[in-house]
């Protein structure tokens, strides 16, 4: 099963990052879960300075921008 963690406080480009992070998971009909991360000190603990990021298995894969659906797919094939 692969952990997907949305890390951001929340903003409309944290929710999007989590809509194609779900519909990517989905189209490779993947088991995964998916783990908002809002709290600023446990966003930190990753490194991550800029938000939104994304986190699969708990490495951070992308910082900063909304990945779209087929790049966080082969992020997680």
């Amino acid at each position: 099963m692969k952990k997907i963690q949305i890390l951001g406080t929340g903003c409309p480009k944290c929710k999007k990052l989590s809509e194609n992070a779900e519909a990517a998971a989905k189209e490779l009909a993947i088991e995964y879960e998916i783990e908002k991360v809002s709290e600023i000190n446990e966003i930190m603990k990753f490194g991550v300075m800029v938000t939104p990021a994304l986190a699969i298995d708990g490495q951070v894969k992308i910082t900063g921008k909304v990945a779209d659906v087929s790049t966080i797919k082969k992020m997680l094939s």
